[in-house]
């Protein structure tokens, strides 16, 4: 199915078909899966429960396989749910049904709860002389990850009381986040617009359609701040009290764990981008406003098209293409994946009221394929977007011969592919634009969008860390969040930007606080290590495409200290950081040369 935006001329933009999940809502496949999953999780823990420690290595490989088949089925129907909510989350009845399946999976998972928590409890050892079944070995490095967390586990009880509250818990608070964001209107010009249409326009090339959204985004925003201040300090606060009981040393720590990357590794990457922020946003800031005429952007310009470059719209056929010649030109093999995704219906493109803003890759289980969310409206920053949720989709469908339990990647790494895609679409259509403006103007917009991913996220992180250790003395007010927000956007985007009160708010719409606290740092991490290895790319390394491809296949069997050592580069060197950032200070380089 496509939608066809004529007023825009963006071509045909395609709906997603989720019938390779199950046929509908209501389809007696689901329902069968359902039923299927439960009655395997019940055998499956009589069988298992209690007796790990004494069954041999074989049989314990054979019991990881089974838990990972029971997996693929309940993510099977998890993913559905999940995407068909994101269709339209203003939908009651997508509601309730997300709800629903998500509270049956949470009730048939309680059944095999207690297999990683068993574990964890097995002596070294022990393992250790299972680890010598194939069986078993085969899954080492999902077995060395579960392990990780072993220091912080608790009690059965308690850990099946904690996965049992979720669906009334951090979920429930999750989903009013979700539906409050989906529901919010915002008035301008006669339209209701929503939060997605908003902030496309903030890049508008009319300066006072840029005003008049960002005044309509603080005012709605500021008015709903209130809520989103309960929903922050409900869920830091819960946070803490399970950061407590499973004795993590701060806040951060849980992430950094999940994501197989060191303290004192986030630590570098964060002193690195913020030691920068002079050669980086500062001086870029103030040369677009030189651009512009003025001393100050408001920053409702901070993203604004350069002054005397006509606009460009590209349809969606402009788009694929665009994006796979540039993958095709790296690798044949990337760019016939990711046409897959265009001719498969496996991606959803249209701007629709009540649907998820933003975009995203959802990988779904390995014995499907993802499923991209973009919403398109045929700017150059749209195609990056698509670019880099390709990028996704084909990690993913690379990585899924890992398996249910080994496909999926830290966040640090999940970046990598994305970001990398949308490099190559960059490269690629700077090659072949030929007027100085339009160069000019491209560039001024790469720059943008990795100022965006690098310093904003990273800001981002350094704004989450002073919430939740504030958190830890008290409530926070709106206003106090809101004085927060303003402390890290000011220091790291510059005195060349001027902010107003309504900006104080513009931290309530920004999802990852809300379901993955700590997340954000994961986009400037895969940014500079992207950077770095596209240096690496274009210096002539040899057999480069085939390392990269493997990289990816290796979905999270691999950390990044092994995945990075074929292309010579170790983000454990202080020195990483710095390679990656000076990509983008050569950027701003070329556009001061200009």
């Amino acid at each position: 199915m496509s939608t066809k935006n004529t007023a825009a001329d963006l071509g045909n933009l395609p709906e997603w078909d989720l019938s390779d999940l199950y046929p509908a809502p209501d389809s007696a496949e689901l329902a069968a899966d359902l039923d299927k999953a439960e009655a395997m999780a019940k055998a499956f823990s009589q069988r298992y429960d209690g007796k790990l420690a004494a069954i041999s290595g074989d049989d314990f490989g054979d019991a990881i396989a089974e838990y990972e088949r029971l997996g693929e089925i309940m993510y099977r129907a998890m993913s559905y749910a999940q995407l068909y909510y994101a269709g339209d989350q203003t939908d009651p009845e997508r509601g309730r049904f997300h709800q629903g399946i998500h509270e049956r999976i949470t009730d048939i998972s309680a059944h095999t709860l207690f297999f990683t928590l068993e574990i964890n409890r097995l002596d070294d050892a022990v393992l250790e002389d299972k680890l010598k079944a194939a069986k078993t070995a085969h899954y080492g490095p999902w077995l060395r990850d579960v392990r990780v967390f072993r220091p912080h586990q608790l009690s059965d009880e308690v850990e099946r009381l904690l996965h049992d509250k979720s669906v009334a818990g951090r979920s429930a608070w999750n989903r009013l986040f979700d539906e409050t964001m989906a529901r919010l209107r915002f008035p301008l010009d006669g339209q209701m617009l929503t939060s997605a249409e908003a902030l496309h326009l903030m890049s508008d090339r009319d300066p006072a359609k840029r005003k008049a959204a960002a005044e309509t985004l603080g005012k709605v925003l500021t008015e709903n701040t209130g809520l989103f201040a309960l929903i922050t300090n409900t869920l830091v606060k819960d946070k803490e009290i399970e950061d407590k009981w499973r004795k993590y040393a701060r806040p951060q720590s849980y992430r950094n764990l999940s994501n197989q990357v060191e303290d004192e590794v986030v630590d570098a990457l964060a002193a690195a981008v913020k030691g920068c922020y002079g050669q980086l946003s500062h001086r870029y800031y103030a040369l677009k406003a030189k651009w512009f005429g003025v001393d100050q952007l408001d920053y409702w310009d901070r993203n604004a098209p350069l002054p005397d470059v006509a606009d460009r719209t590209y349809s969606w056929e402009q788009a694929r293409d665009s994006v796979l010649d540039a993958y095709g030109a790296f690798s044949p093999d990337m760019a016939a994946l990711g046409k897959r995704f265009f001719d498969g219906n496996w991606i959803d493109a249209p701007v629709r009221a009540g649907k998820s803003p933003g975009a995203f890759a959802h990988p779904t289980v390995t014995t499907a394929h993802p499923y991209l969310l973009v919403n398109y409206q045929g700017k150059v920053r749209d195609i990056m977007t698509l670019a880099h949720e390709l990028g996704h989709g084909v990690h993913q469908v690379l990585a899924a011969g890992q398996g249910g339990l080994m496909a999926d990647t830290p966040l640090t790494l999940a970046e990598t592919a994305s970001v990398f895609g949308e490099m190559l679409t960059f490269q690629s259509m700077l090659a072949k634009e030929t007027e100085p403006a339009r160069r000019k103007a491209m560039l001024a917009g790469k720059v943008e969008d990795m100022l965006n991913t690098v310093v904003r996220q990273v800001a981002f992180y350094q704004f989450e860390c002073l919430v939740h250790d504030e958190r830890r003395r008290g409530e926070l007010s709106p206003d106090r969040i809101g004085e927060l927000w303003m402390q890290v956007q000011v220091e790291s985007l510059g005195p060349a930007l001027r902010f107003d009160d309504g900006y104080k708010s513009f931290w309530t719409y920004i999802p990852h606080f809300v379901h993955t606290p700590f997340y954000v740092y994961a986009y400037a991490f895969g940014d500079c290590l992207v950077n770095s290895l596209y240096s690496v790319y274009r210096n002539g390394a040899p057999q480069f495409a085939e390392k990269y491809l493997d990289m990816l296949r290796a979905g999270g069997t691999k950390r990044h200290q092994d995945l990075l050592a074929p292309f010579g580069l170790d983000a454990g060197d202080p020195a990483f950081w710095r390679q990656g950032l000076d990509v983008v200070v050569g950027f701003i380089d070329e556009l001061e040369a200009m």
